[in-house]
């Protein structure tokens, strides 16, 4: 096993570990370690939302979430000789949940994850227009394998991700992102959900740092929600084993940092927490490109070779969806947004026939490995998206014959109350 250079207790919080992490970007935020170009290295994370969801039947957890803790990311860790405008070339050379083998408790990764529908009120979702009550489902860990009592006849494989992992901006990088953001707010800032979350002091977390800076890290930092320039919450079902990313580097040391770490997720991430969420450990090895920023051309955002490892599903049902407001009759001109909407749409309305709610089906659809893709986006005035869904993940036949769906009671996912 490699050297465990950032250590998670699951039993605390992120803020009572003997290191804390920190849930804010900014490039103050002390380093936790440090590591050389070269090196293999572990780290362990805690579950995004720091473990306040539980093992239960209740949605009013994830209905209550304080979101103003999200993400708790483990770092950041520094890398020797990292300049700004190098690359920081990172192989995911391994991950799960917690370990060793595998751990049992109250904490999501220790046995158990969940996907959860957030409230319109505190977050929302894609589609929170038509789901704005927050729901839940409990997903059992079985090796590589996932099922959950919220949705019966469901077994998929996941491709184990992080959502989230990123280099510490510049202090000119994070003004920027703050500028930005503060003019998108203030298109409609009584907007719900928000436009765009500002830096927020309640709940911040800057690792170690104390006093004045702490202060300062709470006032400036950027909330972790969003990708951004330096990586972050990407969401990206297919970072998995064997992936390589080249981050651009905006600090000294480069100052790595993340978490939100994922057992299964369907491409969109379509409820908000719709993956799989847990805990877990991750290994890194890293080395540098000095000056491959410019050398590549790569100024804005990092670039990543997938990993081959994935489930092999060979065969799909696969949904369509134009830019077309079905509900309104209104079209909207190659607007690629509201198309994967109208596909995710469509897969609901269909799996309902099978007797599954609509919040199950959109679970399900955060969390399997569902596969998005952009058709067409050059035949105007209409955009087409579509979404395959694997035929094997249910125990049931879900194509279409003469003989119509086999509908059954299919249970229900947690509510809240």
């Amino acid at each position: 096993m490699p050297e465990v250079v950032f250590e998670v207790d699951q039993s605390k919080s992120m803020r009572d570990q003997a290191v804390p992490g920190h849930n804010r970007w900014h490039p103050d935020v002390p380093l936790a370690t440090m590591v050389r170009p070269g090196s293999e290295f572990r780290v362990e994370c805690r579950e995004w939302t720091d473990a306040q969801i539980g093992n239960n039947d209740s949605a009013n957890d994830v209905r209550d979430v304080d979101l103003a803790r999200a993400h708790m990311l483990s770092g950041p860790i520094g890398v020797e000789g990292a300049e700004p405008g190098d690359l920081l070339v990172v192989d995911i050379l391994d991950l799960g949940a917690c370990q060793p083998p595998q751990e049992y408790g109250d904490a999501p990764g220790q046995g158990w994850g969940y996907t959860g529908i957030f409230s319109k009120q505190n977050g929302g979702g894609f589609l929170t227009d038509y789901f704005p009550e927050s729901a839940k489902a409990i997903w059992d860990f079985h090796g590589q394998v996932a099922t959950s009592r919220h949705l019966p006849g469901v077994r998929y494989t996941g491709i184990t991700h992080p959502g989230l992992f990123g280099t510490a901006p510049s202090a000119d990088l994070l003004a920027r992102w703050n500028r930005r953001e503060q003019a998108l707010i203030d298109r409609d800032p009584d907007r719900v959900p928000p436009l765009a979350l500002p830096p927020l002091r309640e709940s911040s977390l800057g690792g170690q740092a104390t006093g004045s800076l702490a202060d300062q890290i709470a006032e400036e930092g950027a909330r972790t929600v969003p990708a951004r320039e330096n990586g972050g919450n990407h969401d990206i079902k297919n970072f998995t084993r064997g992936s390589r990313v080249y981050y651009p580097v905006h600090v000294a040391d480069a100052k790595l940092s993340g978490g939100d770490l994922h057992f299964s997720q369907g491409d969109g991430e379509i409820t908000f927490c719709g993956a799989i969420e847990m805990g877990g450990y991750i290994d890194f090895g890293v080395d540098l490109i000095k000056g491959g920023m410019e050398t590549y051309g790569v100024s804005t955002n990092p670039i990543f070779m997938p990993g081959n490892v994935e489930p092999r599903y060979s065969e799909f049902l696969t949904f369509i969806g134009i830019s077309v407001d079905h509900d309104t009759d209104t079209n909207e001109y190659l607007d690629a947004t509201l198309a994967y909407k109208r596909a995710c749409l469509n897969a609901v309305e269909y799996l309902k026939k099978f007797g599954y709610t609509g919040e199950q089906a959109y679970l399900l659809l955060g969390s399997a490995p569902i596969e998005g893709r952009v058709s067409g986006v050059v035949d105007i005035p209409n955009a087409c998206c579509s979404l395959y869904l694997p035929t094997a993940i249910f125990d049931f036949d879900i194509r279409p014959s003469a003989s119509g769906p086999a509908a059954a009671d299919r249970g229900m996912s947690a509510v809240t109350s």
